[in-house]
């Protein structure tokens, strides 16, 4: 090699690598994957597009396809905002996602739910198209209703999960459901298009969702949705027998779940108030009271037209 060549290439590397070499991209698919992951640098990265190409150096088309699939597969979350890791990734290396947090900020509204009510008081988070119970506070209903810490549901026809469904875009909802929903009962929602005007009709009642034997004959719940900034991260619900009257304690619901959120997001949930830039939790809570009128009930639950809760 000359004299001139051996100079010349340390000037060349110096000068940094040449758009040939910044456009290549790893050869294989687990590479790319890992190199994208790899970008988000801690649990609460959030990144657009245009930040995972930059960083990642990969074609905004590669990595946009590439997102797509991890969002698909859970390891990565779209917001409205950007990326974020997903439930999959934040369960790696011994972590739960949150989960013990969530229980933890839960475990007292839980107990006075259940005391208050007599009824069985359920935590759950979304897992997919399905609601994963974090946990559950019994009494004497508790053995007659199928449900267990651990175990999982169709999100579709359990009011956790449409409390919860209920505050996601609808296309996140389509991604997480599929195009096809199963029918567990005879009551159970069947058609994308019946479930999205269920979910309309949870957010004008504030987010309260009902059900009637939808995923089991003869069990009826009210849930409400625990909302954070970038979305609903649980579900808080009530259970009895078909019937019932759970419209009397649905406000006891929506407040152990607003409650909850403003624990977890303390001056940021929604719902919060705020008092000297302080966020003010509710001051009693041996004994939760309605925060509805009856005529302000009545009217949610008959939002349908019909007077019923579906």
């Amino acid at each position: 090699m000359s004299e001139a060549a051996t100079t010349d290439r340390p000037a060349a590397e110096a000068a940094g690598p040449g758009p040939a070499a910044r456009r290549e991209s790893p050869p294989s698919m687990i590479e790319r994957m890992t190199l994208i992951l790899d970008a988000f640098n801690g649990p609460t990265a959030r990144l657009t597009l245009e930040d995972v190409a930059r960083r990642t150096r990969l074609p905004r088309s590669t990595a946009h396809r590439i997102l797509d699939q991890l969002v698909r597969q859970r390891w990565l979350a779209h917001h409205s905002f950007g990326y974020g890791l997903g439930p999959r990734a934040l369960g790696l290396g011994g972590r739960d996602g949150g989960h013990a947090k969530i229980r933890e900020a839960a475990a007292p509204l839980l107990h006075e739910l259940q005391v208050t009510t007599g009824l069985v008081a359920h935590l759950a988070v979304l897992d997919g198209a399905e609601v994963l119970y974090l946990d559950k506070l019994g009494g004497r209903l508790a053995s007659s209703v199928p449900s267990r810490v651990g175990g999982r549901a169709p999100a579709h026809c359990t009011a956790l999960g449409k409390a919860m469904l209920a505050w996601l875009e609808p296309e996140q909802v389509d991604s997480l459901l599929g195009s096809g929903i199963s029918r567990l009962t005879d009551r159970t929602i069947g058609e994308m298009a019946v479930l999205h005007q269920e979910l309309h009709r949870v957010r004008q009642r504030r987010g309260l969702a009902f059900e009637r034997g939808e995923a089991f004959p003869g069990i009826a719940c009210v849930a409400a949705a625990v909302r954070g900034p970038e979305g609903p991260v649980a579900g808080i619900s009530l259970v009895g027998d078909i019937r019932t009257p759970l419209e009397n304690v649905a406000p006891l619901v929506v407040t152990a779940a607003r409650e909850t959120s403003q624990i977890l997001f303390p001056g940021s949930a929604p719902g919060a108030e705020r008092t000297g830039g302080r966020t003010r939790r509710a001051a009693a809570r041996t004994k939760p009271k309605a925060t509805w009128s009856p005529e302000t009930m009545n009217r949610l639950l008959a939002v349908d037209g019909r007077g019923t809760w579906m």
